[in-house]
């Protein structure tokens, strides 16, 4: 009976949980441009950090050359991050035509064996060298739509916003093997959640997350907050943790910006092994959050699964545990799916809702196995292996 009363309040909390966020998405304004008064437009620095990016940045440098924002108004900073390719070179084949591009050699500003958090370190170059007060940070491997900046300019003039967490989508890459399909359907499926839960806690004050593939702040913020000072030392949370430090001085200046015409692209990972380095990667920053109501969640969505596991296996061996299994798993997908209706909508990727209910065996032991090697494990990062003694717990 004990077992019993513990999975029914697990699972009205997990479910409470998921319809919260459903409202509070849909609340959330779909915000058009604002016009900017040509006397106000801000000067823009887009900041890529990159390392071994030669096949892929250059799709992100051209989505960049045709943005509708006025050329002589925004810049793009590329922080080569000690690479290893020709990232370089594709770089200055851009900046030959379009002179708003601009290489920057993280070795000419830091030495190599002194960072810990070499992404951190490249933004915080890209800040101090930035002309512009606006930052917007994007990933060498993203791909931006033409009115990407008018529309994040716009927002922040329209809100009076000091740092905006926007939207970014998965897609599957154009190499991809047909035989990879659900997989990258999967890996759409959970990131949509998470950019869900990222809109949806930010316009309700719940708790703070954002994406470095598409956040932008104020380079006064920047500074005030002290950057990434006493977070630089793990390599990983340079979207999180900064926007944890911010919320943290004053809340009421970070805002989600949900528009279609910011929505940045990103190829899922090809294989699995990348794919959970990933998101070992993206799990090991929970264990320097503060905020007490994100590791509530984190821990919340954690048990549940964990819970599903134990009872999926419980089960072999108590027949009487079956029926339970079926309602903590129905409730589970019930919950989950209701709240990624309206936001696949957004993301225009209703389709894949199809998938949902075959996937989620694997999405339970990824949540296990990922949330588990974050904390305890160790993952590679462009080259770089990372392991527990480089992560401050």
């Amino acid at each position: 009976m004990l077992f019993i009363a513990f999975t029914i309040l697990l699972f009205t909390l997990y479910g409470g949980l998921f319809l919260y966020y459903r409202k509070a998405w849909k609340d959330i304004p779909d915000d058009e441009i604002a016009i900017v008064p040509p006397s106000s437009l801000p000067f823009v620095t887009v900041i890529i950090p990159a390392r071994n990016e030669q096949q892929r940045i250059g799709n992100c440098l051209k989505s960049l050359t045709e943005q509708t924002y006025p050329k002589e108004q925004f810049e793009v900073l590329v922080i080569n991050d000690f690479s290893e390719d020709s990232t370089s070179d594709v770089v200055r084949d851009f900046s030959i035509g379009f002179p708003q591009i601009k290489l920057i050699e993280l070795s000419d500003y830091a030495d190599k064996n002194a960072i810990r958090a070499y992404k951190k370190k490249a933004i915080e170059t890209g800040v101090s060298l930035a002309q512009g007060d606006l930052i917007i940070t994007t990933d060498a491997d993203c791909t931006v739509p033409p009115r990407w900046i008018e529309t994040i300019a716009g927002f922040r003039y329209s809100k009076d916003a000091e740092m905006i967490a926007a939207p970014v989508l998965l897609t599957i890459p154009e190499k991809g093997k047909p035989g990879f399909k659900p997989f990258y359907i999967f890996q759409i499926l959970d990131f949509m959640t998470l950019q869900g839960i990222t809109g949806a806690a930010l316009h309700k004050q719940f708790h703070y997350m954002a994406n470095g593939a598409n956040f932008s702040y104020s380079k006064r913020l920047f500074k005030e907050v002290g950057g990434f000072r006493n977070i630089d030392d793990i390599p990983t949370g340079d979207d999180m943790l900064l926007v944890e430090k911010a919320a943290s001085q004053n809340k009421d200046v970070i805002f989600y910006l949900k528009s279609r015409m910011a929505i940045v692209s990103t190829p899922a990972e090809p294989t699995l092994s990348l794919f959970f380095h990933q998101r070992i990667r993206w799990a090991s920053k929970s264990t320097r959050y503060q905020d007490y109501k994100i590791k509530a969640v984190l821990s919340l969505i954690y048990l549940a699964n964990a819970w599903i596991f134990l009872t999926a296996v419980s089960a072999f061996f108590v027949s009487k545990l079956e029926f339970l299994l079926l309602i903590i798993f129905a409730i589970k997908v019930a919950a989950e799916l209701s709240f990624l209706f309206p936001v696949s909508k957004f993301f225009n990727r209703r389709n894949l809702l199809w998938w949902f209910v075959p996937l989620q065996p694997f999405h339970i032991i990824y949540i296990l196995f990922a949330g588990w090697m974050g904390v305890f494990g160790s993952y590679h990062w462009r080259g770089r292996k990372i392991i527990k003694s480089q992560r401050k717990v």
